[in-house]
């Protein structure tokens, strides 16, 4: 027998030694075996299976994180209580908070309590608000046109000053009065 060389054997010598053609069809595409198709059913099996415990396990994860940060509170909660249970237990504290909150003192004590220590004023801003700037401005103009008569009295009197008035603004005294 005679040997062919690689490359010019036939298609079904290629197939039968392993060569590198071996375990296609003569068309060259690859196709799939029982096997790969049996090992494609058993992975995507094994991940369906998984999917649902992993997601389980994920939102147990998650609800067991909340209520390891909701018991933190609580715990946070229950030191304080007990903090303040200790505090009323002592009879100091309930004495102070007599004396403040109460206004309660001892027999032996003569207590003053000071009513109305500083007087409240109105606010000047509620004031202000009450009447717009451009109405402000209108009556200062209106008001500095506006010359009461005065009689026996010159334009120019004590000085040279003009009405009377001795340096400043025209309304500065009226504003005062």
């Amino acid at each position: 027998m005679t040997e062919i060389p690689r490359g010019q054997r036939p298609a079904s010598a290629r197939l039968a030694t392993g060569g590198p053609g071996a375990g296609r069809p003569p068309n060259g595409k690859p196709h799939f075996t029982g096997r790969a198709a049996l090992v494609a059913i058993v992975l995507c099996g094994i991940a369906l299976s998984l999917a649902y415990p992993v997601r389980e396990y994920i939102s147990q994860r998650r609800q067991i994180d909340q209520l390891e940060a909701q018991n933190a509170q609580i715990q946070a909660q229950r030191k304080e209580l007990q903090r303040e249970s200790r505090q009323l237990h002592s009879r100091n504290y309930v004495a102070e908070q007599a004396r403040d909150r109460l206004h309660m003192c001892l027999p032996t004590q003569v207590c003053y309590e000071i009513i109305g220590d500083q007087p409240r004023r109105k606010s000047t801003k509620l004031r202000a608000v009450a009447m717009p700037w451009y109405a402000k401005v209108w009556s200062s103009v209106r008001q500095a046109n506006v010359r009461p008569a005065r009689p026996g009295r010159t334009a120019l009197h004590r000085g040279g000053h003009r009405g009377g008035h001795r340096g400043g603004h025209l309304g500065a005294e009226r504003a005062h009065s």
